[in-house]
């Protein structure tokens, strides 16, 4: 397959995903190796980007997926009513930081850093797909291990928990510790609300070429 196949076939494949898709599925679907898939990946992107496309090709740890330019935000929003997401509470940043920067944690963990029980909120951060559960931890009583979510880094704005902000060196049950990393986390937040809603976006436009291709038909 030709180079400007291999591109136009990863177009085609993350245009009508609709959500991330792993780098080893596109070198199996196209029989390519990872360098080459990488390579055209960040070419795509590079294009979009610089033709000042309205999508855009971003990477999310080993992931790629089409989204909306961040530019166009705002005319997104208003073209299909949506809202912009509840901003977190302060539980829910204290939570969602402590799993973010030490995952995988448990509940147990989470609790002995913030001193109060943290069940409800982790409850919430699971049904907003911002954390999900990773396993048990091998201990007594076997409790569940949290990890964030693609749908966090999306949310925040971010390719990778690499580029989560550094914190100073200290104790995570160190008061202070716990805000510095609340308030990154509010940072990160009030980062991600200027962007797109990235997760809906290829659907709806995977959804509008399904509908174009069936009108074709008829």
């Amino acid at each position: 397959m030709e180079l400007k196949e291999i591109e136009s076939a990863i177009e085609g494949i993350l245009f009508a995903a609709g959500e991330p898709v792993g780098v080893e599925r596109l070198c199996l679907a196209l029989e390519i190796d990872r360098s080459t898939a990488d390579a055209v990946c960040q070419r795509l992107a590079d294009y979009y980007s610089y033709e000042r496309r309205g999508l855009r090709l971003v990477r999310m740890d080993s992931s790629y997926q089409l989204c909306s330019a961040p530019e166009y935000a705002g005319t997104i929003r208003r073209a299909f009513e949506s809202r912009k997401p509840a901003r977190l509470s302060q539980p829910a940043l204290e939570v969602l930081a402590i799993i973010a920067y030490y995952q995988p944690a448990t509940r147990a963990y989470v609790d002995q850093v913030r001193g109060v029980d943290s069940a409800y909120t982790v409850g919430l951060l699971l049904e907003r797909e911002l954390i999900e559960e990773c396993g048990r931890l091998a201990v007594p009583g076997r409790p569940i291990q949290y990890r964030t979510t693609q749908n966090f880094l999306r949310s925040f704005g971010l390719s990778s928990l690499e580029e989560l902000p550094e914190l100073p060196n200290s104790s995570p049950e160190d008061g202070q510790f716990t805000m510095e990393m609340q308030a990154a986390m509010e940072r990160l937040q009030a980062q991600g609300e200027d962007k797109p809603p990235t997760d809906e976006a290829p659907a709806q436009a995977a959804e509008a070429l399904a509908r174009a291709e069936a009108a074709g038909e008829e």
